[in-house]
């Protein structure tokens, strides 16, 4: 790996981070209300997002960290030369628009590296990664046969990301984070809650006979 595209991962992971940040800073709070659908989703999805366990985080940490880092560069050489990969892999598949496919499969693992990378959006980065690697893989097989020395490659990115697919990011990641966050938001508050807030706040006058009442506060 070249000491330039050492440099372009640094900016590009930078620069993601910065977006990132920002977008927290500007983007209007979203309308909790139009989620509320998801609430009886809510099981499931924390299931999925918030892995419990630390180790199993971590190791799905490392799972993410390893598949993007490595498949950017994938994304980046198909994109600095679409018609060259379009002619010698895409064609192979006797797939129509062939050029369109290669920006396809450039864009799929660029971005979704980076989805997987920063556990954003976890799903679709993983989906977009494994149906790539599905795809490299078939065309493998198809003008290879089933060589191993030419499927090995393509075989462990493909497991690794259909691993995260069913798997999901983990806790050290944006989704569960965000997750926790939004499903916070969801949380009716009780009649309970409320009865006891007003109850807590009621006010009576006490005060000696001919004296202006003085308020004092009562605790219920």
């Amino acid at each position: 790996m070249t000491t330039t595209l050492l440099l372009e991962l640094f900016g590009g992971f930078a620069g993601a981070c910065f977006a990132l940040w920002l977008a927290t800073q500007t983007l209007p709070s979203p309308n909790f209300a139009l989620l509320a659908p998801l609430q009886r989703l809510k099981p499931v999805l924390l299931a999925y997002l918030q892995r419990p366990g630390m180790v199993a985080s971590a190791g799905l940490l490392l799972l993410r960290l390893s598949i993007g880092v490595m498949m950017i560069h994938h994304g980046q050489e198909k994109l600095a030369d679409p018609q060259q990969f379009a002619n010698t892999y895409v064609a192979s598949l006797h797939l129509p628009f062939p050029l369109f496919f290669a920006y396809a499969a450039g864009f799929s693992e660029l971005i979704g590296s980076w989805l997987v990378i920063f556990g954003l959006f976890t799903p679709f980065g993983a989906l977009a990664l494994t149906g790539t690697m599905a795809t490299a893989a078939y065309q493998h097989i198809l003008t290879a046969g089933l060589n191993v020395y030419v499927l090995e490659l393509v075989v462990l990115y493909l497991g690794g990301s259909l691993a995260l697919l069913l798997n999901g990011p983990g806790r050290f990641s944006f989704d569960a984070g965000m997750a926790g966050e939004i499903f916070s938001e969801l949380e009716p508050s009780t009649p309970a809650q409320e009865t006891g807030n007003q109850a807590g706040s009621e006010t009576a006058w006490v005060g000696p006979a001919g004296s202006l009442p003085a308020p004092v506060q009562i605790n219920v």
